[in-house]
């Protein structure tokens, strides 16, 4: 008597399949990615080569457990910190070799004397709420971007976000050039915003 063989399935087009799900899954999926604030952190200094800072340099912004904002130990208004930064930043009350011939501020004695000497500090306490961080970042940041725009336009008639998407369009024809100018910006007005180790209260 012959044995009969039990008929066997061919499972060999179940894998084709399931690659070819995999690869469906894959290229109809979409990743969410986190975008971060972009900040470049200042180089490291020696401990030999750290100068001294005036007070008046020092543009002291400060942001509390209440998300109240505080400008020089005052309540200010987050709509006005971009005007207040701007003047700051465009104070140029210095003499000598840190005149500012650009700058159009009011030449105050008690605020910053060169654009170049300017900082901004900024310290926050870890209850604040995040969106009204971010805010704040973005009027900083809105006032040295503003300062650029004025000076791009003046010198070279077009503004420095312009100059910056120029520079990103690789058809452009002279990069170098435009690589130059927008380096001649920057250094017109650098941004110096230090960001603190964020404070608790106890």
């Amino acid at each position: 008597m012959t044995r009969r063989l039990a008929p066997s399935v061919n499972a060999g087009s179940m894998a084709d399949i399931a690659f070819l799900l995999l690869i469906f899954f894959l290229v109809t999926t979409t990743i969410e990615t986190d975008h971060g604030i972009s900040r470049k952190l200042p180089p490291l200094i020696d401990d030999a080569e750290k100068t001294i800072v005036k007070e008046k340099n020092i543009f002291r912004v400060e942001l509390n457990q209440h998300n109240e904002l505080l400008v020089e130990g005052a309540i200010m208004d987050i709509g006005a910190l971009k005007r207040a930064a701007i003047a700051f930043l465009d104070n140029g009350a210095g003499v000598g070799d840190w005149q500012c011939n650009y700058c159009k501020g009011n030449k105050d004695d008690q605020s910053s004397d060169h654009p170049d000497k300017a900082i901004i500090s900024l310290v926050n306490n870890r209850e604040t709420n995040y969106g009204t961080y971010v805010t704040v970042q973005n009027e900083l940041v809105g006032a040295y971007t503003e300062l650029r725009d004025r000076e791009a336009k003046r010198l070279y008639g077009v503004s420095f976000k312009e100059m910056k998407n120029l520079l990103k369009d690789a058809s452009h024809s002279n990069q170098v050039l435009l690589k130059e100018r927008i380096k001649k910006i920057k250094s017109m007005y650098p941004e110096k915003l230090s960001e603190a180790e964020p404070v608790r209260n106890y």
